[in-house]
């Protein structure tokens, strides 16, 4: 079945809504507009406005309303249109989402979705163009997701909305675009685990949402030239699945890390730090990592171009590290 990552999470919000009458969903912009990026596009017309909600422009509340809303019983979806207005959110998503079943002794679950638009690449310039996935992956209590496939676009919702915990969702902007075939005999997905894209030897490239992408793409150039890259899709990124990072890496002995946000304090500095803790006699030759640049994403297209990961930078920091051998 030939189809979009925009109409993948399309499917899988539908059927959730048909699935259970506790679900709804909420949001800027995603009843009558039919969403920032089109998602949500024909739900209000076949839902109903109880079931398809406009929200105000309050994060802070919307989202609050989305909490109390599942620890009442419903299985609320909530949609922050881009993963920078999460922030007006962050008191409510840190404080009240993640704590509150620790805090109860597990009295109060939260299940509740939160999907958010991220990453730069469509010119949306500084304040619409953050990786912050990384941030988020920092809190204790919450699930952190990142599909960077069809496959995982489409099924991820339903796993994320049977967890009795708060599960963030971040779908890259770039990815709503691309089209591919989903294997019509897959109908689940886990949320607990990365995998394995492409198999190799020679380094493993180790990644998640619009860098993974890339990571094939440096694969194939690779390939080309004699190396055999292994391509690790993240997909979760709190909890992170280091045993297949390392297990990749004792068969490899070289990792390069690809991840859109900034380098100071992200996703790949915590996996370069637990591969030096749990991993060292692994390797043959240093960590590597392909970041954003520590800049503001610029709205220029030829800087934003330079100032995201991109397949030439993978290449170039395999190529350093299989070169001497």
């Amino acid at each position: 079945m030939t189809l979009s990552y925009r109409e993948a999470c399309r499917q899988a919000i539908r059927d959730a809504l048909l699935a259970d009458p506790r679900c709804f969903l909420m949001g800027e912009d995603v009843g009558k507009y039919g969403g920032c990026y089109a998602v949500t596009k024909g739900l209000l017309e076949e839902f109903g406005p109880q079931r398809i909600v406009d929200t105000p422009l309050a994060e802070n509340g919307f989202t609050g309303l989305g909490i109390g809303a599942a620890l009442a019983g419903l299985r609320p979806i909530v949609e922050i249109m881009t993963c920078n207005f999460s922030l007006l959110a962050l008191d409510q998503i840190m404080n009240n989402a993640a704590t509150l079943p620790h805090m109860t002794g597990g009295q109060f679950a939260v299940p509740l979705v939160i999907r958010m638009a991220t990453g730069g690449g469509r010119q949306l310039a500084a304040q619409h163009s953050h990786s912050l996935e990384g941030w988020y992956a920092h809190i204790p209590g919450l699930k952190v997701l990142a599909p960077g496939t069809l496959e995982d676009a489409r099924w991820m919702l339903a796993a994320a909305l049977a967890d009795p915990n708060p599960v963030l969702i971040f779908e890259h902007i770039v990815l709503y675009n691309t089209e591919g075939e989903l294997d019509p005999a897959l109908s689940s997905v886990d949320i607990r685990h990365a995998k394995v894209r492409r198999t190799g030897r020679d380094v493993s490239l180790v990644t998640y949402g619009n860098s993974l992408p890339k990571c094939l793409a440096a694969a194939e150039t690779l390939a080309a030239e004699g190396v055999q890259a292994e391509v690790i899709d993240l997909r979760v990124l709190r909890p992170l699945d280091m045993a297949t990072v390392i297990a990749s890496v004792a068969r490899t002995r070289r990792v390069v890390i690809v991840d859109e946000g900034w380098k100071s304090g992200s996703i790949s500095a915590e996996i370069a730090a637990r591969l030096a803790e749990d991993a060292l006699y692994e390797l043959d030759a240093p960590v590597r990592r392909v970041c954003s640049r520590e800049v503001p994403v610029p709205y220029a297209a030829h800087l934003e171009e330079v100032a995201l990961p991109r397949a030439g930078e993978i290449v170039a920091a395999v190529r350093a590290l299989v070169a001497p051998h």
